[in-house]
């Protein structure tokens, strides 16, 4: 292997993420997540780290100091180090809309502000050497589709809020594109709300390779499409092109990023309205060409490396409990990483 950029992470919140509702699979608890992670191996290359979700059963949003330093040394007994970090920032996690009232919106940003001091904790232990907290609106599309220009005003505002909590712990937000959350449903409406954010540097992109195919053809947003209604998946040209129309204008201000698989199809349950379906690597209805398409948001439109994603990290929410609890599982996925860093990496 030649290179040792960016690192490669796994998410630990498929563990949570659709589990441990009524009806739902039981959730995997953390230390399986961080125990599957650290054995996987490929030819003698193993994860670096894992990405985490604040979140009861794996991580407490109230944690205390103490909470985060035996954290930091499970994670460190394994080999393994933190990146970026989900903020729960909806009503079902204790967060609130973006656009929603003044209590909604104080308590979507006292949820960033929670989180941010865990990022920043979680750094000075010396276990988080680089990534972002993650958020998104919180609310849905067809809510936000009622005022449309004002409700992304709203959003843009409680993320300029959110933003200066961030810098003054010297962490950055990134808002994950992915088409059930109002005013973040189409790559348009992505762009012009980190426009009206404007706080570059301390706000930025999370692109998601399953989410972000799923701007390409509209879902939630037909009037944003890149390609056109009954795509046929086989001209492999056009959805080429479609992605380097999308990367071109989210890329410069992405600063962090998912490698995923996507099958073109959606699913939704709850507050997730028409969300991607995550997929194996190499799941035959798979369309994304992994270790290629990565290289449009990992290298500028003339192709050179751009080397400003120092970790990325594997999304696979919602596989079944069957599947994640097999080590061939984890082999496969970090084999795909490995590809796309030697594809697109760098040696330090």
């Amino acid at each position: 292997m030649s290179n040792n950029f960016p690192k490669l992470h796994n998410a630990a919140w498929p563990g949570v993420v659709g589990k441990g509702s009524p009806g739902a699979e039981p959730a995997i608890d953390l230390d399986t997540m961080l125990d599957l992670t650290a054995q996987a191996n490929v030819r003698g290359v193993k994860f670096d780290g894992v990405d985490l979700f604040l979140f009861a059963p794996h991580v407490d949003i109230d944690s205390s100091d103490d909470d985060l330093k035996r954290l930091a040394d499970k994670v460190q007994q394994r080999g393994l180090v933190i990146g970026s970090v989900v903020a729960p920032v909806w009503p079902p996690t204790g967060g609130g809309s973006a656009m929603g009232n003044e209590a909604e919106r104080h308590q979507f940003v006292q949820q960033v502000r929670k989180s941010c001091r865990i990022a920043e904790r979680l750094r000075r232990l010396g276990v988080r050497p680089d990534g972002v907290v993650r958020i998104d609106s919180a609310c849905s599309p067809s809510d936000w589709l009622n005022d449309p220009e004002g409700n992304q005003k709203k959003i843009a505002r409680t993320f300029r809020e959110a933003c200066q909590i961030a810098a003054d712990h010297g962490e950055r937000l990134a808002a994950e594109g992915e088409i059930c959350w109002g005013g973040m449903h189409s790559w348009k409406r992505m762009l012009q709300l980190i426009e009206l954010t404007d706080r570059p540097g301390i706000l930025g992109f999370q692109a998601d390779m399953a989410h972000t195919l799923l701007y390409t053809v509209g879902y939630n947003a037909p009037e944003d499409a890149i390609l056109p209604p009954g795509f046929d998946w086989k001209d492999q040209n056009r959805l080429d092109d479609a992605l380097r129309t999308l990367t071109a204008a989210l890329r410069p201000w992405t600063i962090d990023f998912h490698v995923a698989q996507n099958d073109a199809t959606v699913k939704g349950s709850g507050t997730h309205d028409k969300t991607g379906r995550h997929c194996l690597p190499h799941d035959p209805n798979g369309k994304l060409d992994i270790p290629k398409h990565a290289g449009y948001w990992l290298r500028d439109s003339y192709g050179n490396l751009l080397q400003k994603i120092r970790h990325i990290c594997w999304d696979g929410c919602m596989f079944p409990n069957e599947v994640m609890m097999k080590p061939e599982t984890w082999n496969n996925i970090l084999a795909t990483m490995i590809a796309v860093r030697e594809a697109h990496g760098w040696s330090e």
